[in-house]
């Protein structure tokens, strides 16, 4: 049924493709594209979607111009505060045992699952790092200013906690199927963790998972799919400029989705493989060239940081004052680092392990690295370089200008990075995506294979027709998950508090080994 749902969409999109071509070839120059027809007939519904996912309250202002909070930020933060005060600063208590175990020191090489905790990592680094690292972070600083740097920081490291306890249920009631391969993720410890602890309420959670589930499939290939490869064409068409041809979207398309394939299709042992080497390539490529700039400027650092810490308790002259740059930082770093989705969740829960409370302690360095460390070195390349003062550029061009400040060359390698971005990002929700459809069709291979192929048949589309609706649905899509996930965390909580207890005092007893110990 589901590949039949799949063939007919596909022969739908050729024929919208074929459409729009005549379109373009026999209409007059204001007759609207298929394209853009589909994009009005969609808008109403994307418009309901992101109204209510997105709505927001007054905090201030004036009525001319009032400050508003989303509530779904305010759904995600509260929710990282209490995590981080209810696990007892799990966020820094936690953070040298979970490189400890990313670096291998209490590997058991008789463990069940499909990758190390290193490659469950990166592989869940890979779906968070991307575009909002880049482009949000200009958004977020002009709009709040440099103060609301701070306040991404503040909620990257409360997120901190929500990855701990989120990708610790991942892996306590995860599927093990008698191939060896794992599923995973909030779909399971909404439905199995829920019917285990609350058998009453195991309909609830049956229902939860649903939710979560339809959400993540379908924000997958709106945000992951087309969304990304949409990107990463325009980057690429702003750097070739005219050297593009007429068709360069689809070939573009077609070879992004080809090179896609050859990791997706492999599952979550290539994703981790790959991903192993692209996350950290990609963002050490990152990292060093903001590091040029900031050390190119060396100078201006110091101011910097005053502005930072200023415009966290000032910020005169910005939209908001105080509040506008908190609330932007706040939602920059809920928006960029996920915690709270439930989605990295799904990656990590096919970690080789017999302690799930190991992953949630690897999961923990993910905002970090994510938030704490990328967002913030953006956030330095732009402030130092004043490209927020400017004007006339906005999100992905603005950072651009900063980098280019030191070199015309700079712009290129950044349009490099956003591409690599883009593909992680790509390749790993096809992993979340195809999980959770796996689980809707009850862990048919039919329906995991269907789901991957029509998936990178969106990222064609996604190159060729710019339909912004169709993205909008899925991004309030995505932030819709946070609801079901987040209930069924908040119920499970006290059964990851009582895992907590029993792991630390294993640790200190030695009960649980060193890999050293395992090899002798």
């Amino acid at each position: 049924m589901f590949i039949r749902f799949c063939i007919i969409s596909l022969l739908w999109l050729a024929t919208v493709s074929g459409v729009q071509a005549q379109d373009v070839a026999a209409a007059p120059a204001a007759e609207p594209t298929t394209a853009q027809k589909i994009d009005a007939a969609v808008r109403p519904v994307a418009d309901a979607v992101s109204g209510f996912i997105f709505s927001s309250v007054r905090v201030g202002g004036t009525e001319e111009s009032p400050v508003m909070f989303p509530l779904i930020v305010g759904w995600l933060i509260l929710a990282a505060l209490i995590f981080t005060f209810y696990f007892g600063f799990i966020n820094v208590r936690g953070f040298k045992h979970g490189f400890d175990l990313i670096r291998g020191k209490y590997s058991d090489p008789g463990s069940v699952g499909e990758v190390s905790h290193f490659r469950a990592l990166t592989s869940a680094v890979s779906g968070t790092v991307g575009l909002g690292n880049i482009a949000g972070v200009a958004v977020a600083i002009t709009i709040g200013g440099p103060g609301a740097t701070f306040w991404m920081i503040l909620a990257g490291l409360l997120g901190m906690s929500s990855k701990f306890v989120e990708c610790t249920l991942g892996v306590m009631y995860r599927l093990e199927k008698p191939d060896g391969t794992i599923s995973g993720g909030p779909m399971y410890y909404l439905s199995r963790g829920i019917a285990k602890n609350y058998p009453k309420a195991a309909w609830f959670g049956m229902v939860l998972a649903f939710v979560f589930a339809v959400c993540t499939m379908l924000g997958a290939i709106g945000a992951g799919a087309m969304f990304q490869a949409n990107q990463a064409f325009a980057q690429m068409a702003n750097v070739a400029g005219d050297l593009m041809p007429a068709n360069g979207s689809l070939w573009f398309g077609l070879v992004y989705a080809v090179l896609g394939g050859v990791v997706v299709i492999g599952g979550i042992t290539r994703i981790g493989s790959v991903t192993a080497k692209l996350v950290p390539g990609m963002a050490a490529l990152y990292l060093l060239g903001a590091l040029f700039v900031i050390l190119t400027n060396f100078s201006q650092v110091p101011g910097a940081f005053m502005a930072i810490l200023d415009g966290a308790f000032t910020a005169e002259g910005v939209s908001g004052g105080v509040i506008g740059a908190l609330i932007q930082g706040f939602r920059r770093a809920s928006f960029s680092n996920e915690a709270g989705l439930g989605s990295a969740a799904i990656a990590h829960s096919a970690v080789k392990t017999r302690e799930p409370l190991s992953e949630g302690f690897v999961a923990l360095w993910e905002p970090f690295i994510d938030t704490v460390v990328i967002c913030t070195m953006t956030a330095l390349v732009i402030i130092i370089t004043n490209q927020h003062l400017v004007g006339g550029a906005d999100g992905v061009q603005l950072t651009s200008n900063a980098f280019a400040t030191v070199s015309p060359l700079m712009p290129y390698a950044l349009a490099f990075v956003v591409l690599l971005f883009a593909f992680s990002t790509t390749i790993t929700w096809a992993y979340y995506g195809a999980k959770a459809c796996s689980f809707l069709f009850k862990e048919s291979k039919a329906a995991l294979y269907g789901f991957k192929f029509f998936y990178l048949a969106m990222a064609v589309v996604g190159c060729t027709m710019p339909l912004a609706s169709i993205v909008d649905i899925a991004d309030g899509l995505l932030f819709i998950m946070a609801i079901p996930n987040l209930i069924g965390v908040y119920l499970l909580m006290p059964v990851v508090k009582r895992e907590l207890k029993s792991y630390l005092a294993r640790l200190k007893s030695g009960e649980i080994k060193p890999a050293a110990d395992w090899a002798g």
